[in-house]
């Protein structure tokens, strides 16, 4: 019934300013995914309000191609960088997998308020045995993250009831 877990390790920090941002430039380290924290109209101060990915970039150029961070209504926001972690550092290509399924897994299990185009997606089957552990400085995310929980693998299982109503 269970396949294979991916089990993803982020070991997260922060939160660093606006200011801080420039200086996340290590090609070897400094990739992976962010989380954006600051005021949101409705939901009040200090909310998470976006998570991204840096692709093969670092962090410090993707976060300072994000206009509307860059814009002076959110000099105030906080910034967490996640790096992924693990036992050895795998080939880029699966590093990028990797970072890509993190985002995808954690927008969609947390829901902030301006990754709205990635919430009207159900996540793909590729995200069922995704498993996220979240290291250090997480803040605001949950812990620990499952595609088991979080996608859309047990919507048809057959004969499904609580245990006693089975006949």
């Amino acid at each position: 019934m269970f396949s294979e877990q991916k089990i993803i390790h982020i070991d997260w920090d922060g939160p660093y300013k606006h200011s801080q941002l420039q200086m996340l430039n290590d090609p070897k380290t400094d990739r992976g995914i962010y989380q954006v924290y600051g005021y949101h109209p409705v939901y009040g101060k200090e909310v998470l309000l976006y998570i991204g990915k840096t692709g093969k970039q670092t962090f410090g150029k993707r976060l300072l191609q994000e206009e509307w961070i860059n814009t002076n209504n959110y000099e105030g926001n906080t910034f967490y960088i996640g790096r992924l972690a693990g036992s050895a550092t795998p080939a880029m290509e699966s590093w990028i997998t990797e970072i890509d399924l993190s985002e995808r897994l954690l927008i969609y299990s947390h829901k902030p308020a301006y990754n709205s185009m990635s919430l009207q997606t159900v996540p793909h089957e590729n995200l069922h045995n995704v498993h996220i552990l979240n290291w250090g400085l997480y803040n605001q995310l949950m812990p620990e993250v499952s595609g088991i929980r979080w996608t859309n693998k047990f919507a048809k299982i057959p004969n499904y009831e609580v245990y006693g109503d089975h006949e």
